[in-house]
């Protein structure tokens, strides 16, 4: 039950090369930015990583395009970030675009135990070349793969030492899904509480799914837009 580590560096002993991440957080809406400032820091190379976007230059994930850490990723929109544009362009990341809901099931059937489902989202398109496809009821629908990860990084804004998590408002987005779906569940927390402090009906994730828990050191929280906006700025 020891789940708690003093630093976001102990948080991530034992990861290496070539792993498979999970990412919280939607723009930079609750992304675990201490953990990804601690794993940059490793130097560890050729992640595949699975987000739902890739934060922006210079930010969160865009710090760890900027280290050349990141081999492959499957999201939903990538869009605000120039380096992974050219990145891809160079053929240096295989990046493989998913709809947004699609992304999200996809993770949450990994965390159910769900192999694999039927969508109509992707039909005709791209998406879905490749994959199985079936008629049912007199509709279309693709077969999507359930996605699962070596380690997801979580984002909470209160845990307790058993792991137990309560995110705030819009930051929950796909930080619970992602805590059930890989092997290894690393949580950082603004306020971390002992337990039994926690409602047990206003928690989000239980720590059942959480292995190592950290405690923040500091936090950033940029609005994306505003923050793109300073970066812009300052280049002129």
């Amino acid at each position: 039950m020891h789940k708690v580590v003093e630093t976001p560096e102990a948080a991530l002993d034992g990861l290496t090369d070539g792993m498979t991440l999970m990412l919280g957080g939607f723009g930079l809406c609750g992304i675990p930015e201490n953990l990804i400032a601690a794993l940059v820091r490793t130097g560890l190379k050729g992640f595949h990583t699975i987000s739902n976007n890739m934060g922006v230059d210079g930010f969160g994930m865009g710090l760890m395009l900027e280290a050349g850490m990141i081999a492959s990723h499957i999201g939903s929109y990538v869009g605000e970030n120039r380096r992974l544009e050219q990145q891809v362009l160079a053929g240096q990341l295989a990046l493989t675009l998913v709809p947004q809901g699609t992304l999200a099931e996809r993770i949450r059937a990994a965390g159910a135990g769900i192999p694999a489902f039927f969508v109509p989202a992707g039909l005709g398109t791209v998406v879905e070349e490749g994959k199985e496809t079936r008629t049912i009821a007199g509709r279309n629908y693709i077969l999507e793969q359930a996605l699962h990860a070596d380690v997801a990084l979580v984002k909470a804004w209160r845990g307790d030492t058993h792991g137990n998590l309560i995110y705030r408002k819009t930051a929950r987005n796909f930080n619970p899904i992602m805590a059930t779906a890989a092997r290894l569940t690393i949580a950082e927390v603004e306020e971390l509480v002992p337990a039994g402090t926690l409602d047990p009906d206003h928690i989000h994730t239980p720590g059942i799914y959480v292995q190592r828990i950290v405690q923040g050191p500091a936090y950033t929280k940029p609005i994306e837009s505003a923050y793109l906006k300073a970066r812009k700025e300052a280049a002129l």
